[in-house]
C-alpha cells in the first residue's frame, strides 16, 4: 500500500483504502476453492489458470482472464448522450489488465444491465464493445443482456466485461524476471481512461459547476468529449514490441490506484518502483492540472487517483531501454519515456520522489 492518500476521492464515494481492506478479506475466501490448474493468488492484473496441471496434454497453454468495468464513465455518457465509446473502454480495461502477463486476448464477453431496455442505446454500447475487440485482435463471443426494472434509473445502465487470453512459458511475464537496476517507461494514456471519475465529476460539475457542453482553458474540446475519451488499448503495440525482440520484463496497466499502486503488482515484493517527478510531470495532460487546482487536491493523491498521463508501465532491462524506445517509435508511439528504475526494496514498494503535498501548480 502506498504512503499517498485519497482524501478527496474518499469525500467523492470512493473508499480505496476499504478496496484494499476488501481483498485483504477475500483473498482467504478465493484460497479455500483452488483447485489444480490453479496458480498464483487474487490481486494480480489477470488469473492465471494452468492447463497442463489440471490435466490437459504437455504444451497446453495457461489461460488468464480478467474482469472489470467503465466506472462512473458511465454517468459522463448518461450525461452527454454519447453511447458509442464507453464500449472501447469496458474491453480495453480487461485485456490491458492482461497483457501485464504477458498474455495474448483471445475472446471476451460483455454484461449489459439497464432497467429498461433501450435498443438503440444497446446497439450503440455494442457497437463501441465490438470496435475494443477488433483493436485487441479478440472475438466478442457473447454477453449477457438483462433488463431489470426498477434497479436503475430512467436511461441509466451498468457495463461490465470479462476477457480469456493466453500465454506460454515463453510468453508469460513473470514479477521474478525483474531486477534492480531495470528501467522503467512510461506510456502515454488518451486522458482519464476509466479511473478517478467520481472525483472528477464532484470537481467539474458538482464543485465548479461545469457542463458537458463546456471547454476548459487551452482545450479545444467539450468537457463531455474530452473526458469520454476511450481507454487506450495497448495490445497491438506489445505485439509489436514482442515482434522488435526487446526484452520487456514487466507490464503494469495503470489503473485505480495510479503510479503509487500499480507498477509494483508487477514486480518481486523484495524491489521498489522509483519514479521520476520531472519525467511525470512532462507527462501530464492539462485536464490533470485543471481537476487538481479546481478541486484543491494535491498532487500526491492526483498521482494515486488518476493514471496522470502514463497509461502502462513497462520494466526493461537498463541497457535495452534506448531499444525499446526506438521499438515504441517505430510503431508511432512517439510520447513514451523513461520515468523510473527498480531499486532494492528497503521501504516503500514505490517511492515518486519530490512529489508535492500541495496542488499541482500552474
Amino acid at each position: 500500500m502506498s504512503k499517498a492518500k485519497s482524501e478527496e476521492y474518499t469525500r467523492s464515494g470512493v473508499n480505496i483504502d476499504a478496496a484494499d481492506q476488501l481483498i485483504d478479506r477475500i483473498k482467504p475466501l478465493a484460497e479455500s476453492t483452488r483447485i489444480a490448474g490453479a496458480v498464483g493468488s487474487i490481486g494480480g492484473f489477470g488469473g492465471v489458470f494452468d492447463l497442463v496441471k489440471a490435466g490437459y496434454p504437455e504444451g497446453s497453454p495457461r489461460l488468464v482472464s480478467g474482469t472489470d468495468g467503465v466506472g462512473t464513465k458511465l454517468k459522463v455518457a448518461f450525461m452527454t448522450g454519447i453511447h458509442d465509446t464507453i464500449g472501447v473502454d469496458c474491453v480495453a480495461m480487461c485485456v490491458n489488465d492482461i497483457l501485464a502477463v504477458g498474455a495474448r486476448p483471445l475472446f471476451f464477453l460483455d454484461y449489459f444491465a439497464t432497467g429498461k431496455l433501450e435498443p438503440g442505446v444497446g446497439e450503440k454500447v455494442v457497437a463501441g464493445i465490438a470496435e475494443g475487440c477488433r483493436q485487441a485482435n479478440c472475438w466478442l463471443l457473447g454477453g449477457e443482456t438483462a433488463e431489470m426494472p426498477g434497479m436503475y434509473e430512467a436511461g441509466e445502465y451498468d457495463l461490465a466485461g470479462f476477457v480469456v487470453g493466453a500465454v506460454t512459458d515463453e510468453t508469460e511475464l513473470r514479477p521474478t524476471s525483474t531486477a534492480a537496476g531495470d528501467v522503467v517507461i512510461g506510456v502515454p494514456s488518451s486522458g482519464l481512461h476509466s479511473n478517478g471519475f467520481s472525483l472528477a465529476r464532484r470537481v467539474l460539475f458538482s464543485l465548479v459547476g461545469h457542463t458537458v457542453n463546456d471547454r476548459v482553458p487551452g482545450d479545444d474540446r467539450t468537457l463531455g468529449r474530452r473526458l469520454l475519451e476511450p481507454t487506450r488499448i495497448y495490445v497491438r503495440l506489445f505485439e509489436s514490441l514482442r515482434q522488435s525482440g526487446v526484452p520487456v520484463r514487466a507490464l503494469a496497466h495503470i489503473t485505480g490506484g495510479g503510479l503509487w499502486e500499480n507498477p509494483q503488482r508487477s514486480i518481486t515484493p523484495d524491489l521498489a518502483v522509483h519514479l521520476d517527478i520531472d519525467a511525470l510531470r512532462s507527462m501530464r495532460q492539462p485536464l490533470f492540472t485543471y481537476i487538481s487546482q479546481s478541486g484543491k487536491v494535491s498532487e500526491s493523491e492526483m498521482y494515486r487517483v488518476f493514471n496522470m498521463g502514463v497509461g502502462l508501465t513497462i520494466v526493461v532491462p537498463a541497457a535495452d531501454a534506448s531499444a525499446t524506445i526506438r521499438a515504441l517509435e517505430a510503431f508511432g508511439e512517439t510520447g513514451a519515456r523513461i520515468i523510473g528504475r527498480l531499486e532494492k526494496r528497503t521501504d516503500a514498494a514505490v517511492h515518486i520522489a519530490g512529489v508535492s503535498e500541495s496542488v499541482i501548480a500552474g
